[in-house]
């Protein structure tokens, strides 16, 4: 009998292969800046390649713990026309639930100065629109280092949080 009952768990606490991953449209991360240096200086290709690297840490986060990211071709004429699907009054959530979406992804870096940036990242429903999980952190730093380290700590502690 005490073999039936092992058996038995292990079986209801396995996914089966039947059970599809969740499916997220990640919209990838903006940037909101309002600083000083790039008003006089202009844009930072340094800030384009770091907004890149942590979209690629996020990606491969969700896919790590088993989403599965969808293309967004299909709605890409819809957020060609959207600045910052992080502020857009749920065209996010629309935009995923188009593509069959079980969650919708958007994340955003305020940068105020060269010293204080704003890093938020946040998974909702998409049929819903509520916020599933999210995590906003202030980093120092306008660095490799400082982006990867924000975005780690957001994922981590916020969004894959053992409950």
């Amino acid at each position: 009998m005490r073999p039936l009952a092992i058996i038995l768990g292990l079986c209801l606490s396995t996914p089966s292969a039947a059970e599809e991953a969740a499916t997220v449209a990640f919209f990838g991360i903006h940037m909101l800046d309002t600083s000083l240096q790039t008003t006089e200086l202009g844009q930072d290709p340094q800030e384009i390649a770091r907004r890149e690297r942590i979209e690629a840490q996020v990606r491969e986060r969700f896919a790590a713990e088993g989403y599965e990211l969808l293309d967004l071709a299909p709605v890409q004429a819809d957020l060609d026309r959207v600045v910052n699907p992080a502020k857009c009054y749920g065209c996010d959530t629309r935009m995923a639930t188009k593509l069959g979406a079980d969650y919708s992804l958007v994340g955003e870096v305020q940068k105020v100065s060269n010293l204080i940036l704003t890093m938020n990242l946040q998974l909702r429903d998409a049929e819903t629109g509520e916020l599933v999980k999210g995590g906003v952190v202030d980093i120092r730093g306008n660095t490799d280092e400082s982006w990867e380290r924000g975005m780690r700590y957001i994922l981590k502690n916020r969004i894959f949080r053992e409950e």
